[in-house]
């Protein structure tokens, strides 16, 4: 696991160490062991390595036999000793055992179709002297980030937005659309970042570069709902739970301590399962719990870790989170609505006491209907039937309500059909409370953009269950854009690597041939995967309530986090008074404290302010902040 960052000159101009180093100091959190670089005419490539594979010789940038192929790389190849075997054969040789140099030796042979040979989780950057070109690649699910920008004639990319805001030279212009996305879905577009000008390089795709062509981008993966409507049940039982297993294995190969993150559900259970069997000591557990009782699942956590044997740990969160703000507003890189972000960063703190990898079961919803909101929606279909005429009086009636009104927003999501509704279910402020929450000069910079198209957009032209519709849009932005984002920034906070074995692209593309009924059978969601884990978990696991990673933001804002969230957004110092209205602002706080629920509204206003009086004002730090984090004690249970 590592940080990497670059620069390509399109018109060959000198690139400075000194820039490279800029940009890796920024994210030196993510590799602290080491750091390296390689600089030639018009090119430039860096890295901050963290070691988890070949300690000794597993330095970057790693070269080819004659130098003229050079690579940077963040992540893991987990077929990697598969795929050196068969370069050997073929006449490659090697000067380290580190998975990084597979990339350089399949690039020789298939250029950027090498991509398509990796099982892992990636992001690197392969420069090829001999033809001039540069090619950055990203893993098939997004497990991985990568930022790219042009600036000046130059391509520059890397792990975080924040290494490319090391360079003084690049623009700290708000992306309109981008906040506006934000402020609907809690996080950036797939393509954009909350910079204009910044962009991300999608999951599944490459970037070529060279000062001859300019620059592209292709797509070389995406993933395709074709259910196998024919097989037995069985089948699908047997073939997950040996792939689960599989997958488990080959991320478990590291040569530092390897422990799980673990949440008492089915899908980091299942995780922890699959590697109790396969290890000969008791494997590390991490579980955060709250002091809020109905947000604590440590008790579901400590059923499974007796049941498995583990070595297991804790640490239970105190409410007062102020004190690490800073800290998460540095780490996240981009400003983030979901608030779940708060206990993954202190379990990855708690993890990095005793570990450097950590499995995780994120992914587990997304590919196996795990949501709540997919059965909900299956039984709103009903209104589907409703004619559009009277659907859209239903809306009209809707919109004549004042804000804040109960049932206000329930009419206007019935009126709503198919994905529509959908995308509706998971928005923070809709359009007309953006045109409220915004000043009227801003929301005209993002009037015409409208998040849920960009998002339905990406759906494929075949027509699908309606089920896998919903999956696939979930994968295709949710899943990378909320989910990994928020599991590789906490992680990289405390230099520990995560990765998700329900993730690997060959078992989501098992995954996406279950026949839906399978996938949700009758009001049970994640059917398949749960068959396949009778008898391993215990019961009480499998069958216990769905339960998102829940925090209890409401009762913290009408605590100490309430006082500083009134100075904070309802000063006229912030750069967000200049941008929102005050007089909304403080009409939320008023709704909140009356108790109407607005926590993550209040939560994603408070990480937009901080992320703002942080990036906009200056160029990162060469540093992360250094300051002690404030959490209640701690330990091995």
């Amino acid at each position: 696991m590592c940080g990497i960052a670059g620069i390509l000159s399109f018109d060959e101009q000198p690139v400075f160490t000194s820039d490279l180093r800029a940009m890796c100091g920024a994210i030196a959190h993510r590799g602290p062991d080491d750091d390296g670089f390689y600089v030639s005419r018009g090119v430039g490539l860096g890295m901050r390595r963290l070691s988890i594979i070949d300690l000794s010789t597993g330095t970057q940038p790693v070269r080819n036999e004659d130098g003229t192929v050079w690579v940077v790389f963040n992540g893991e190849i987990y077929n990697y000793r598969e795929l050196r075997q068969g370069l050997e054969a073929r006449g490659h040789r090697f000067y380290t055992e580190t998975d990084t140099e597979v990339i350089v030796h399949l690039y020789e042979e298939r250029g950027a179709l090498c991509v398509e040979a990796l099982r892992g989780m990636f992001a690197f950057a392969v420069w090829d002297e001999k033809r001039r070109r540069l090619l950055v690649a990203r893993d098939r699910l997004g497990v991985k980030p990568l930022y790219y920008a042009e600036v000046d004639g130059q391509l520059l990319f890397a792990s975080e937005l924040k290494s490319i805001l090391a360079l003084p030279e690049v623009p700290r212009d708000l992306n309109w659309e981008s906040v506006s996305h934000l402020f609907t879905f809690l996080s950036t577009p797939p393509r954009e970042s909350i910079v204009r000008g910044i962009h991300k390089l999608e999951p599944g795709h490459v970037l070529l570069a060279s000062a001859r062509d300019g620059l592209r981008v292709e797509r070389y993966w995406k993933v395709r709902f074709e259910p196998e409507n024919g097989r037995p049940e069985s089948y699908f039982v047997d073939t997950l739970r040996e792939k689960l297993t599989e997958s488990v294995k080959l991320r478990m190969v590291s040569d530092v301590p390897v422990g799980a993150f673990l949440s008492g559900g089915v899908d980091s259970s299942s995780v922890v399962a699959a590697m109790s069997g396969l290890s000969s000591e008791p494997v590390r557990t991490f579980s955060v719990g709250f002091t809020e009782e109905e947000y604590d699942e440590l008790r579901y956590a400590r059923i499974v870790a007796e049941r498995f044997g583990t070595e297991h740990y804790e640490t239970v969160l105190d409410p007062d989170v102020v004190s690490v703000l800073e800290d998460l507003t540095w780490y996240l890189d981009e400003p983030f609505g979901d608030s779940s972000a708060i206990p993954t960063y202190f379990v990855s703190k708690l993890a990095a006491e005793h570990v450097k990898v950590v499995l995780s079961g994120d992914g587990g919803d997304e590919l196996f209907a795990g949501y709540d909101r997919y059965r909900v929606f299956a039984r709103e279909r009903r209104t589907d039937q409703i004619p559009a005429a009277a659907r859209k009086a239903i809306g009209a009636i809707a919109s004549m309500l004042p804000e804040g009104v109960r049932g206000r927003n329930w009419l206007g999501h019935i009126a709503l059909s198919g994905v529509a509704r959908y995308l509706d279910s998971s928005t923070l402020f809709r359009h007309e409370q953006q045109r409220r929450l915004f000043r009227p000069e801003i929301f005209e910079h993002m009037a015409d953009y409208d998040p849920w198209q960009v998002l339905a957009d990406r759906l494929p032209a075949r027509r699908m269950d309606w089920l896998s519709t919903l999956q696939h849009l979930d994968i295709e932005g949710y899943l990378p854009l909320d989910i990994l984002t928020k599991v590789d920034r906490m992680s990289m906070a405390h230099s520990i690597e995560a990765r998700e074995p329900l993730l690997d692209h060959e078992l989501v593309e098992l995954a996406a041939r279950i026949p839906p009924d399978l996938q949700l059978k009758g009001d049970t969601s994640k059917y398949v995967f749960k068959q396949a884990m009778r008898g391993i978990l215990p019961d009480t696991i499998i069958d216990r309530p769905k339960r998102g990673f829940a925090v209890p933001l409401g009762r913290w804002f009408r605590g100490t986090l309430g006082g500083f969230a009134h100075e904070l957004l309802t000063g006229r110092d912030g750069y967000a008074a200049r941008i929102v209205d005050r007089h909304y602002v403080q009409e939320l706080l008023r709704r909140h404290e009356s108790g109407r629920e607005l926590d993550l509204h209040l939560w994603t206003l408070i990480s937009f302010e901080l992320w703002c009086r942080r990036f906009l004002s200056r160029p990162p730090a060469a540093a992360a902040p250094e300051r002690e984090l404030a959490v209640a004690a701690g330990g091995r249970g």
